[in-house]
């Protein structure tokens, strides 16, 4: 069966903020493995300070992809400031369909004040979230995984994506999550990000290794709708991403389910026609 692709989760970059991860590097990439479009994260205000360039993050990737119709941009919210509501609005302005945060990275409680406003008018804007889920190297009480499930409750009709589903150390809390949100309104919120999952036959488990049964057991639990892959751009190469998708497409799960993943899903929830 011929798919169609879309993938979440690119990071792209200005030059000169970090090397080999511009967006011609991204296009060279899908064109590579057969993707058909992709989401594009904006960087951190902090990543694309370094290259030098005025103006900001969200604005530059305006710019950058306002005329092509193979990429979806993302923003991002500086955290440092205090216009968090009028940083989703101006995200929203630029036609973006969603944000990405990464609670570690940024080291921002999932629940603090500054990130709920964001929650807030993301829902009311339509807007998508995705987040880093998963061990990061900052205080786990800040971003544990569970706390998702806090979003869910607080924000109803706000969909968002857990990237990595957990990794391998918090998979069963992230599937937790999705599970226990499954049925919460009349279309899916809570998303399993497939993004750097890693490889079946690894011996010994990576930070990021989920396995088949890991995999066949989010299909099982939370339906053929729930599921997104995302490349994790730059970080996967283009080796790295044709052995995802193969391994996608060569599991143990229905074609409903493949087709949903390795695009469907994500369209469905942005309102992109694929």
């Amino acid at each position: 069966m011929a798919y169609k692709l879309f993938a979440n989760h690119c990071h792209v970059f200005p030059d000169g903020a970090k090397d080999n991860a511009q967006i011609r590097d991204l296009k060279q990439l899908m064109q590579e493995c057969g993707i058909d479009k992709a989401v594009c994260f904006t960087c951190f205000q902090e990543q694309y300070d370094r290259c030098g360039v005025p103006g900001d993050p969200n604005t530059w990737l305006y710019n950058q992809i306002k005329d092509d119709p193979t990429l979806v941009g993302f923003g991002t919210i500086d955290f440092n400031r205090d216009d968090i509501t009028e940083q989703v609005e101006y995200i929203a302005s630029l036609g973006f369909k969603g944000i990405k945060i990464h609670p570690a990275w940024q080291e921002i409680n999932i629940m603090c004040d500054k990130a709920r406003k964001v929650y807030e008018k993301a829902q009311e804007r339509g807007l998508f979230l995705s987040f880093h889920t998963g061990l990061h190297w900052h205080r786990l009480a800040d971003y544990n995984v569970l706390l998702f499930d806090e979003v869910a409750w607080h924000y109803p009709r706000l969909r968002f994506s857990m990237e990595h589903i957990g990794g391998y150390h918090f998979f069963r809390d992230a599937l937790a999550v999705i599970c226990n949100n499954r049925r919460a309104a009349p279309y899916p919120t809570v998303y399993a990000g497939w993004t750097s999952v890693g490889e079946e036959n690894e011996e010994v488990p990576g930070g990021w290794h989920l396995s088949d049964i890991e995999l066949r057991t989010v299909v099982k639990q939370t339906g053929h709708d729930h599921s997104c892959f995302g490349l994790d751009f730059p970080y996967n190469d283009a080796g790295d991403t044709k052995r995802f998708i193969e391994r996608i497409k060569n599991m143990d799960i229905p074609e409903e389910a493949k087709e949903g993943i390795l695009g469907k899903n994500l369209a469905d929830a942005l309102g992109i026609e694929l």
